[in-house]
């Protein structure tokens, strides 16, 4: 490994980066003042061959950090991503869209031979090699045009849900203290037999400095669903984290594939027409009810392509 100056802009490196460059200044003073005195100059080719020694030493070390932190940078990296849908403007229509999505999204899931569990009714946890960089830039809101069963007039409605794609990291960035956490217990929904009825296996997290809950009823024991509810809640805050640094960097990021922010309008499902259009991307595909059972494999990769250039 070759020393580099952006050894010093790493907090765990800069103190060997600095010592680094101490010793290159000690060996060119040494040499410097050794002058054309022979006597001199063999003590100064000592001095530096004791100062190169270290300075390897020094060089292994910080390859060794660089090595460590790269390793838990994979570690954290997403082991699942959490889908939290809610129903936007629109009523019961929007609800409805809402709910089409999830289904949307859980099928394309099955279709990569990915792993699913409704969380809470429309929160989908969805586990598989690659799942969070495809369903990555899927967060915001999605609008439908349509004409609603219950519309007699035949009148276009137009109706919102938004999405939030929530990585799940096997190792958090945020550490969230117990005290600003409020937990309330309550009995899972649906057929489940005694336990359900008898049993507040539901947990539901409220943290205090934000207002952020997050409610789990798919686990078996109220140990299990406290676990969910926390990862979700880490990635949860973690989320509007990157939605404000997303705010700040707007004007910089425009180019680019979205903000990040749930409130950014990306796509219009449009039933008269048959088509969808990705805002973002100015593209637009065919066939609606194909693509909402599931067959978005174009548009995701779409937007990865754009992405990467």
């Amino acid at each position: 490994m070759e020393y580099s100056p952006e050894f010093k802009k790493n907090f765990a490196t800069a103190y060997l980066a600095e010592e680094y460059e101490r010793l290159e200044k000690e060996a060119v003073d040494s040499r410097a003042s050794a002058g054309d005195d022979a006597e001199l100059a063999a003590m100064a080719a000592e001095d530096e061959a004791r100062i190169r020694a270290r300075q390897k030493d020094i060089l292994a070390e910080i390859e060794q950090i660089l090595a460590k932190e790269k390793e838990q940078e994979e570690t954290a990296a997403p082991v699942s991503v959490v889908m939290e849908l809610r129903a936007g403007a629109g009523g019961d229509e929007a609800s409805i869209f809402a709910h089409e999505l999830k289904d949307m999204y859980q099928k394309y899931a099955e279709h990569r031979a990915w792993k699913t569990r409704i969380i809470d009714d429309l929160t989908l946890e969805i586990s598989g090699q690659g799942a969070y960089d495809a369903l990555r830039y899927e967060t915001g809101v999605h609008r439908v045009q349509r004409v609603p069963l219950t519309e007699k007039s035949g009148r276009v409605h137009t109706s919102t849900a938004s999405v939030a794609v929530l990585p799940i990291r096997a190792k958090p960035k945020f550490d969230v203290s117990p005290a600003d956490i409020e937990m309330e217990f309550s009995r899972s929904g649906g057929a489940g037999g005694q336990n359900v009825n008898k049993v507040e296996t539901a947990v539901r997290l409220i943290h205090k400095p934000t207002g952020i809950d997050v409610r789990s009823s798919s686990e078996r024991s109220q140990l299990a669903n406290r676990e969910k509810a926390m990862q979700i809640l880490v990635a949860k805050l973690e989320f509007l984290h990157e939605e404000e640094e997303a705010r700040k960097h707007a004007a910089e990021r425009k180019e680019q594939i979205g903000t990040g922010d749930r409130s950014e309008k990306i796509r219009t499902y449009n039933y008269l027409q048959d088509r969808v259009t990705d805002h973002r991307l100015k593209e637009s595909w065919h066939n609606l009810p194909k693509i909402l059972a599931g067959s978005i494999d174009d548009i995701v990769e779409a937007l990865r392509a754009a992405s990467a250039a």
